[in-house]
């Protein structure tokens, strides 16, 4: 059959998506879960359920998917990930006060690391 007669839908890229937890008196938060597709939508139906928070960023899930499981995020996050916290704690925030929620913040994200696997 021709591609351009198939009657599926086209194939969507896989969502990706990561679980942070923080815990009093750690230096960082860790990453807990992590995954693509059905184990992405999982995660946050788990979020959703729990009452957690989702923020939607596809270059901060896609550096943070190169963090291993249980592992701390590393200090060039520290930043980023601080200000979605405080987002959150205003959420909260706004919550309790009945006032409408603030906007999710603009992240500033680190740079790239240079490649340095291909080595001249």
């Amino acid at each position: 059959m021709a591609a351009g007669h198939d009657k599926q839908a086209p194939r969507r890229p896989l969502k990706s998506a990561v679980a942070l937890a923080y815990q009093s008196g750690a230096p960082a938060p860790k990453v807990v879960a992590k995954g693509r597709g059905l184990v992405a939508e999982q995660i946050i139906a788990v979020a959703a359920e729990s009452g957690v928070f989702v923020h939607e960023s596809r270059e901060l899930v896609s550096l943070l998917m190169e963090i291993d499981l249980d592992k701390q995020i590393p200090p060039m996050l520290y930043r980023t990930i601080a200000e979605l916290l405080a987002w959150l704690y205003h959420i909260e925030a706004a919550q309790k006060s009945g006032e409408p929620p603030p906007a999710p913040p603009e992240l500033q994200l680190p740079p790239p690391e240079p490649d340095t696997s291909l080595d001249n």
